[in-house]
């Protein structure tokens, strides 16, 4: 029975690699790129922040690792430090400018200079318009961690890394704000998403006459805590957080202007061909999932 279910579940992950994309950068390759290299990973206390910082780590970067929970955050150090890695924890709230502005100040002050941001840290939501109205907190707050923060810290290190002639931001977005840019239910979420990645691509473009790069991952379905509150997600074929760290760590290396699914241009030429049914569909399927929420 172990035996089986054990095959069950490494099928649907090999599924998930298929559908959703794999990383290709062997970790000799990812070690060329990063070894003694300075990056900073948010969001990297779980999930693919996390898995990122450590892949990194073991790659012989030196791994700044910034979020909100310090306990957790401090435990991904250790845990770099403990297999012969090196890694330094900053806890901060992306959320305030202050803190925001104090990590940028640290981290110059402490290391001289970042070669790599990853803007992994992410604040995922579900929740109808109608369940929002009284509730103005849900598009504040994703927009202060999905836009306003990252905006924010980039453009605090981005100085330095002109100055220098290089450097490399990688983006951590969401397949969701490609083919299909909207999407009952996660209207805060996709529109803060989108809101990064397009300055992101318009960022690329005044920098990259200085040396410096940017690389935009647009991620299929990954099981994390983020994807955790929302049941459907659980039963559809998608990357684990290591698999997704492959991805960005792909993009470290490479320094693509975009990782996609490969399956992601067929899809936005069929949903500008059919835009109109899709979108009386995604409605339909919408509402009726609000009826039986509410039965």
């Amino acid at each position: 029975m172990v035996a089986t279910h054990s095959l069950r579940a490494r099928a649907w992950r090999n599924l998930g690699l298929l559908i959703h994309g794999y990383g290709r950068t062997s970790q000799n390759k990812l070690r060329d790129a990063v070894g003694g290299r300075t990056v900073l990973v948010t969001g990297a206390s779980f999930g693919i922040g996390e898995a990122t910082a450590r892949r990194l780590g073991a790659a012989g970067a030196t791994v700044l690792i910034a979020a909100r929970s310090s306990e957790p955050l401090q435990a991904v150090a250790d845990a770099i430090n403990a297999e012969g890695g090196t890694a330094h924890a900053y806890p901060t709230d992306l959320t305030e400018p202050t803190e925001v502005d104090t990590l940028v100040k640290r981290l110059i002050d402490e290391h001289g200079q970042v070669d790599v941001l990853v803007n992994n840290a992410g604040k995922s939501i579900r929740r109808s318009l109608a369940r929002s109205y009284d509730r103005p907190q849900d598009f504040e707050r994703t927009i202060d961690v999905n836009y306003l923060g990252p905006v924010r810290l980039t453009m605090g290190l981005l100085p330095a890394m002109r100055a220098r002639g290089r450097g490399h931001i990688v983006n951590v977005s969401t397949q969701g704000v490609r083919p299909f840019p909207v999407a009952p239910g996660w209207s805060a979420y996709l529109a803060s998403k989108t809101a990064f990645e397009v300055w992101m691509r318009s960022m690329a473009l005044e920098v990259r006459g200085d040396g410096v790069t940017a690389s935009n991952v647009y991620m299929g379905l990954v099981h994390t805590r983020m994807s955790a509150p929302t049941p459907s997600l659980s039963r559809l074929p998608g990357l684990t957080p290591q698999d997704a760290a492959r991805l960005v760590c792909d993009a470290i290396v490479r320094k693509p202007r975009s990782i996609t699914p490969w399956w992601s241009p067929a899809v936005s030429v069929g949903n500008t061909l059919l835009s109109r049914p899709i979108e009386t569909m995604l409605g339909t399927v919408f509402r009726r999932g609000e009826k039986g929420s509410a039965r």
